[in-house]
């Protein structure tokens, strides 16, 4: 696996990340129609992977991202420092009383339950984030004289504005010019395409931005939607071959692609999923251990700590077959935990990948 991380000490930072932080508000057991309160976090796709690896297994992380200058923007702030992540690279946006032109994200997100599907109701538009051109960032600064060992974004970040997909390009060229590692989370959402060209538009930009990545993360339905492949069966019943098929595929198709990540998960209920996941390297398949039946306290941000645990497994191993369990049982203890990011420790995820089970710890 052509992998090359720079060194520990060769660098200021482990990881960035590029992405909206948006404020969550979490109505708890019960709906958001009905709410009377609000649970408040943070929580963004690609954010979420920063803040999974600082927190879950200490790496040296940051965010480049963008807030409205009031104070929503100052709570949004708050937790990321909560988090441990570094805010040196927040641009701070004039905020001129209603958010005509730059606001803060709120994302309200309900959990789900049995035969309830968890429901997101965003309002995310003309924010902070989106506001942001090339040119903004001190890219050469952050890659060049700091040093990043790793840099992720995602297609939720570029789907945002005109501009997002020319800031992800911007960074991730400038990223490979300095060696840094570059990943990228296909995250497919209809609804942030939708009014701006919707499929094509989507394949469109991801298909400009897939040359330049060196590690691909998504689940099958990501990659059919994100980069047209072609994918055999369907898309809910797909077994071992097709899976290998469509990485094979994937991997010939950007031979740039040195690891494909793939969450795989089957939704019995809302509260009852089959978790696994599929690391696809010099033409090998490596599958994770296999959670049936995994009770789901919350999964919205499941598919961000499957990626901060493959991109720490990569990372300080090397190896993708420890690294896609890594992926699998950090993501599998998220979802055991209310909010978008993780409230897992290393310890508890590598037991968890060695068979441990929920009986107390004493």
């Amino acid at each position: 696996m052509d992998l090359k991380v720079k060194e520990r000490d060769s660098c200021k930072y482990d990881q960035f990340s590029l992405g909206e932080v948006m404020l969550r508000l979490d109505p708890g057991d019960g709906r958001i129609r009905t709410a009377r309160q609000f649970t408040a976090w943070e929580g963004g796709g690609e954010y979420n992977v920063a803040r999974g690896l600082r927190r879950c297994f200490g790496m040296r992380t940051g965010i480049v991202t963008a807030l409205a200058k009031n104070d929503i923007g100052y709570l949004i702030e708050d937790f990321i420092l909560q988090g441990g992540v570094d805010t040196s690279y927040i641009k701070w946006m004039d905020f001129d009383g209603i958010g005509r032109k730059s606001r803060n994200g709120i994302n309200f997100t309900e959990r789900g339950y049995g035969v309830r599907g968890a429901l997101g109701v965003s309002d995310r538009a003309n924010t902070a984030v989106s506001q942001i051109k090339p040119g903004m960032i001190d890219w050469e600064k952050l890659f060049g004289e700091e040093g990043v060992r790793w840099f992720h974004t995602g297609g939720i970040y570029a789907a945002l504005s005109e501009d997002s997909a020319a800031v992800v390009l911007e960074a991730v060229t400038t990223a490979h010019k300095y060696g840094t590692i570059t990943s990228y989370d296909l995250n497919y959402r209809p609804s942030l395409w939708n009014a701006i060209g919707g499929l094509d538009r989507c394949q469109a930009v991801n298909k400009e931005i897939a040359p330049h990545i060196d590690v691909m993360i998504g689940n099958e339905e990501d990659f059919h939607a994100c980069l047209g492949l072609e994918i055999e069966g369907d898309l809910k019943e797909l077994n071992l071959d097709s899976y290998r098929k469509m990485l094979k595929n994937a991997s010939d198709t950007y031979p740039n692609f040195k690891v494909i990540g793939n969450s795989l998960r089957t939704v019995h209920t809302a509260t009852d999923n089959d978790w696994s996941a599929f690391c696809y390297a010099d033409g090998e398949i490596y599958k994770a251990k296999q959670y049936d039946h995994l009770e789901i306290f919350d999964r919205v941000g499941g598919g961000d700590s499957f990626a901060s645990g493959l991109i720490y497994g990569l990372m300080t191993t090397g190896d993708p077959e420890i690294a896609v369990n890594y992926g699998a049982a950090h993501g599998a203890l998220a979802m055991t935990t209310p909010g978008d990011t993780t409230m897992a420790r290393k310890e508890e995820v590598e037991a968890l990948m060695g068979g441990g089970s929920a009986r107390v710890v004493r």
